[in-house]
């Protein structure tokens, strides 16, 4: 198994498959990463050899900002939106959709499930 950025990724997998394993790196960043490296996207990593495994590691180390650190980045962004009471922020501490999506239906997602008034009611009592 090879090891980048703290994940194990499975020997199986392409390379711009496995490398999208990492949080902050998708297919196309990988098929990139393969392109600029020179390395075939159709190897395996377990066709790759430790020195190429190595070049990938530190490819990836000098160029993108991934996993732990991006995560950061992003909640200290989202913090500091909330603490300056831009909309963005005021939509994230209320917890409905950010980015200009529309809330009266189709929310369901950051709204959550709400039950209508009329559809929990119960039957009325039967006659004694």
């Amino acid at each position: 198994m090879a090891r980048i950025a703290g994940l194990n990724i499975d020997d199986k997998k392409r390379i711009p498959y496995g490398l999208a394993l990492i949080y902050g790196i998708g297919i196309a960043k990988g098929k990139e990463i393969c392109q600029r490296l020179k390395i075939s996207e159709s190897l395996k990593f377990s066709d790759l050899t430790e020195a190429e495994i190595d070049k990938i590691r530190s490819f990836i180390d000098k160029n993108y900002k991934i996993e732990g650190d991006l995560r950061t980045e992003i909640t200290q962004n989202v913090k500091r939106l909330k603490e300056i009471s831009a909309y963005r922020g005021v939509r994230h501490i209320k917890n409905l959709p950010v980015r200009g999506q529309r809330t009266k239906t189709n929310a369901r997602t950051k709204r959550g499930r709400k039950v209508t008034v009329g559809s929990g009611r119960k039957k009325a009592a039967e006659k004694t």
